[in-house]
């Protein structure tokens, strides 16, 4: 049972009581001040290549010994960027691009070629919410402690829906040694206000904790932006001694994000007079609740073996209540508004992960072994008015919100239940000081059964399974410098699984199988690096609209990708940092033909929709002076089709961001910043038809203060 208490409607208002009670609460050695760390203008301790990462592998491999792209996004880049949304901090990653909007939760992406929750994986601390239902929760960086993102397939460690790759996002843990504390304000353009504070250290010498509040609030950058967000993280962990650790934690959020659909093209166009215009309904209303809570154990009961297992529990609670269909009616001049839709989710999930490593000798050669479960058990139960309904049209540049409308009952329509467990096992063994060959299996099996709650039904109960694996080869050319080959296997869901229907609940999943081929290295004394990728993913069993009958889905054709990815982290003299990512790729469709009113119409040669075949992104951080840093930062995405005719295309775009930073003290800083400085329009996805655009956001400025103690 799942009890939702919601958090006060004004994050500002909880984050001013709580900050004072939390400063005269935390032990006394917190007193003792702490020296920021530097800017990034300036090297890691440790070199990035050889810090273990936990998403692309249970060995604690280090990406260097890693047969796959990955990346770490760290706190200092966090920090130095200002990225405070977390889908802005993923997509400065290489190759990574959002396709957000409120269908999704705001929350889907695109890598190498696959799009949306059913192909791009997203973690919180190594765990996923089962179903590939949009995810929710977390939304600002503030708690978050890096970033990991594995591209190409990753089901060996994480099951089914991530042939496009896998995103962890890694909370700040509790950590031994002194108290550390910050508080962090920013004021901003179109009344951004956020307030923010973190503590952590040790307690006695077996307790030690973590804790972050933080909330916002913002006008956003259309009418009816503004937006509301609030989120509390805490842990605490018990040393019983150097070989048992327990850990309890746990994470939750509210949201209430911009009530925005984008906007119709009005004659084939899309004028940047409406640019700020949201065609919405008055009394409409998005809001997120999600929790997470988790209890783990770590026991090493020898040097050479590592027993690791979690216990969790999550729930998520998304509202919707929107007018969400726009069309341009050239007869009468206005905007015609339909789909009123109200929906309400409610899913929650219990579950375990174990696994054991053991490091030892195979065939007289050093090897590492980790062997391991999952299981779940997951509910969602869908609420909706059939999105039924009609509000009044508007005029495009002045409109008159008016209120949602619908006429069909706001009821629970169905509940889908799923029971699931894996079984995964992966190798590491070392040919020689040079040569490693690592792989890896993992079995996945899921029973869904799907109640129809109008009827009193069981609509289905069908059982899914899928094998995924991996075989990779990593050769030290030096040390500091790796190249890599490696052939994976991986399974989307065919559709999001807490979303199967009775229609659909018959399609197999779509299989993956990706090629890739690599080089890494660490430069400059390991203080920078850079990377080189070349991949080809091919995916089999799309979903589309049966010919013969539009209403049905079939499962057919093809889709493949081939591309290259360059990454580079460059430090100058000590006084300038550079980081950059590119990525060049081609998708296609290879074999699929979809229904067009009712005629079968072959889509092969055509890119995929929301992928764009470009991404690029840079960072500059130049220390000008001891107490004062400048830096700028760029992103650019190509162009994206809106439709799978490929006749309907989103302007490529490049926006840019400016900031300076002066260190007052040796624990405080005040930063200000500037975002989209040249005020770039721009769109980042079509949403209902491929003629509705979500525009993206215009330019801000920030200015904020952070003190540590």
């Amino acid at each position: 049972m799942s009890i939702q208490v919601p958090l006060p409607r004004s994050a500002l208002a909880q984050l001013t009581w709580l900050a004072p009670l939390l400063l005269v609460h935390q032990p006394a050695q917190s007193q003792a001040t702490s020296p920021l760390p530097e800017v990034t203008v300036t090297a890691s301790e440790a070199p990035r290549l050889e810090k273990p990462a936990s998403t692309g592998s249970n060995l604690d491999l280090t990406p260097l010994q890693t047969p796959a792209s990955l990346d770490i996004i760290s706190r200092e880049q966090l920090e130095a960027r200002g990225d405070a949304s977390l889908i802005d901090a993923i997509t400065r990653a290489t190759g990574i691009t959002s396709m957000g909007h409120p269908g999704n939760s705001g929350s889907a992406l695109s890598a190498r070629g696959f799009t949306d929750s059913t192909s791009v994986m997203r973690l919180y601390d190594g765990t996923r919410q089962y179903g590939n239902v949009s995810v929710s929760f977390p939304f600002d960086t503030w708690s978050v402690d890096h970033i990991e993102v594995l591209r190409g397939p990753a089901s060996v460690i994480h099951g089914d829906g991530g042939i496009g790759g896998v995103i962890n996002v890694v909370p700040k843990k509790p950590t031994r040694g002194p108290v550390q504390s910050e508080i962090q304000a920013t004021v901003g353009t179109r009344d951004k206000q956020a307030l923010a504070y973190g503590s952590g250290g040790a307690i006695n010498n077996m307790l030690s904790y973590r804790l972050d509040v933080s909330g916002d609030r913002s006008g956003g950058w259309v009418d009816l932006g503004d937006t509301h967000n609030a989120s509390i993280s805490g842990a605490m962990q018990l040393d019983v001694s150097p070989d048992l650790q327990f850990k309890l934690s746990h994470a939750q959020g509210k949201q209430n994000p911009m009530r925005y659909a984008g906007m119709p093209s009005i004659n084939g166009e899309h004028p940047e007079a409406l640019r700020g215009r949201n065609y919405n309904v008055e009394d409409s209303q998005i809001e997120y609740h999600d929790k997470w809570t988790e209890l783990a154990a770590q026991w090493t009961p020898n040097s050479n073996t590592l027993v690791r297992s979690k216990f969790y529990h999550l729930t998520s609670y998304r509202y919707w209540r929107n007018a969400e269909a726009f069309t341009y009616n050239t007869s009468t001049g206005l905007i015609d508004r339909a789909d009123n839709t109200e929906i309400a989710h409610n899913q929650s999930q219990t579950g375990n992960t174990t696994d054991v490593a053991f490091t030892g000798m195979l065939f007289g050669l050093p090897n590492r072994t980790s062997v391991g479960f999952d299981i779940n058990t997951s509910q969602f139960q869908h609420t909706n008015n059939t999105y039924t309904g009609t509000t009044t049209p508007v005029d495009p540049y002045n409109p008159t919100p008016g209120y949602y409308n619908s006429s069909v009952p706001f009821i629970p329509r169905y509940r889908n239940s799923a029971d699931q467990y894996a079984f995964f096992a992966e190798d590491r063994l070392e040919l020689n000081d040079k040569l490693s060959i690592v792989g890896g299996l993992r079995y996945d099996r899921v029973s869904i059964q799907r109640d129809n709650l109008v009827a009193s039904t069981q609509d289905f109960d069908k059982t899914y399974s899928s094998v995924g694996g991996r075989l990779g080869a990593v050769y030290l050319v030096q040390p500091d410098t790796s190249v890599y080959a490696q052939f994976s296997r991986a399974a989307d869901p065919a559709r999001a699984l807490m979303f199967l229907s009775a229609a659909n609940s018959a399609f197999d999943f779509t299989t993956g199988r990706q090629f890739e081929i690599g080089i890494k290295q660490s430069i400059l004394d390991k203080k920078g690096d850079w990377s080189l990728s070349l991949y080809q993913i091919k995916k089999s069993n799309l979903t589309t609209r049966d010919s013969t009958n539009p209403s049905l889905w079939v499962q057919v054709g093809q889709q493949s990708t081939q591309g290259i990815e360059g990454t580079l982290s460059l430090p100058i003299a000590n006084k300038l940092q550079f980081d950059a990512n590119a990525t060049l790729l081609k998708a296609r469709y290879d074999d699929f033909t979809e229904s067009v009113g009712g005629v079968a119409t072959s889509r092969n040669g055509k890119v995929p929709t929301n992928v764009p075949e470009r991404v690029a992104n840079a960072w500059l951080g130049w220390k000008v002076l001891p107490n004062w840093t400048l830096s700028a930062g760029m992103r650019y995405v190509g162009e994206r089709y809106a439709n799978t005719a490929n006749t309907i295309a989103l302007p490529s775009y490049t926006t840019t961001d400016l900031a300076v930073q002066w260190r007052v003290g040796p624990a405080t800083t005040l930063t200000l910043r500037g975002f989209n400085v040249f005020d770039k329009y721009y769109f980042t996805t079509a949403y209902y038809s491929g003629t509705q655009w979500l525009v993206g956001e215009r330019r801000r400025a920030e200015l904020t203060l952070n003190h540590r103690f």
